[in-house]
C-alpha cells in the first residue's frame, strides 16, 4: 500500500514539472522574438534616417563641386578673353610702332627700303614686320579685310584713297590715332613729304578719302600667336 501510494505521488510530481518545463519554454520563446522584431525595427529606422542624412549631404557635395568648377571656368574664360584683348592691343602698337619708325623716310616710287619707299610698299613691310602678310600694291590691299565705317575706324585699320576721283585706289595709309571728336589720323608715304601723319580733316586727303578695311583683328592676331 505504501509503495503504491509513493509511486502515485512521484508521478503526479513528474507530471507538474514537465508543464513547468512546457510553460516556460513557450512563454519565453515568443518574448525573445517580439524584443528581437523591436530592436530591428528601430534600428532600421534609425538607419533611414542616416540614409537621408547622407544622401542631401552628397547631394549638396555635388552641387558645390558643380558650381566651384562652373566658376573656375568663367574664371578661365574670363582671363583669357582679356589675355586675346591685351595680345591684339599689344599688336596693334607693335604695328603703328614699326610704322612710326619710318617716319621721315623719302618717297620713292617702287620702293621698298628705309632709303626710299612707297605707300603700299611701307603698309606691306609694317605689316610684315609684324608678321602679318598683305599683297603689294594698294589696289590688291584694298581687297583684303572687312569694311569698316568711318565712324567706326580705329587704330591700325588702313584706309585707301584715289587721287584722281572715282574708285581706283591709288594711296593707302594706316589709321594712327581717333581722339574723342572723331578726328582720324593717318601715317603714309607721301609723294610729298615721304611717310608722315596726315589727318582725314585736310582739305586734301578728305576728299580722296574712299573707304576702309580692318585687316588687324583679334582672330588674326590669335590664328598668328597659334602659329608662333
Amino acid at each position: 500500500m505504501k509503495k503504491r501510494v509513493l509511486f502515485y505521488v512521484a508521478g503526479i510530481i513528474a507530471t507538474f514539472s514537465l508543464q513547468s518545463c512546457v510553460s516556460n519554454y513557450v512563454v519565453s520563446t515568443p518574448t525573445n522574438y517580439s524584443n528581437e522584431y523591436k530592436t530591428n525595427a528601430k534600428l532600421a529606422s534609425i538607419d533611414n534616417k542616416k540614409l537621408e542624412v547622407a544622401k542631401a549631404q552628397l547631394l549638396n557635395s555635388f552641387a558645390q563641386e558643380k558650381a566651384a568648377a562652373a566658376k573656375s571656368m568663367e574664371a578661365a574664360i574670363k582671363k583669357e578673353e582679356i589675355a586675346k584683348a591685351i595680345r591684339f592691343t599689344q599688336k596693334i602698337d607693335e604695328i603703328l610702332s614699326e610704322a612710326e619708325s619710318y617716319l621721315g623716310t623719302p618717297y620713292r616710287y617702287g620702293g621698298m627700303t628705309r632709303k626710299g619707299i612707297d605707300c603700299s610698299a611701307f603698309v606691306l613691310s609694317v605689316f610684315s614686320a609684324a608678321g602679318m602678310n598683305l599683297p603689294r600694291v594698294a589696289a590688291a590691299q584694298a581687297q583684303e579685310g572687312d569694311s569698316v565705317e568711318k565712324e567706326h575706324l580705329q587704330k591700325g585699320d588702313l584706309i585707301f584713297f584715289s587721287h584722281k576721283g572715282g574708285n581706283r585706289i591709288t594711296h593707302v595709309g594706316i589709321i594712327e590715332s581717333v581722339d574723342e571728336e572723331g578726328e582720324v589720323k593717318f601715317i603714309h608715304a607721301a609723294t610729298s613729304r615721304g611717310v608722315m601723319i596726315s589727318s582725314l580733316n585736310d582739305s586734301y586727303w578728305g576728299p580722296k578719302y574712299r573707304f576702309a578695311k580692318r585687316v588687324l583683328t583679334p582672330e588674326a592676331v590669335e590664328s598668328n600667336f597659334a602659329n608662333n
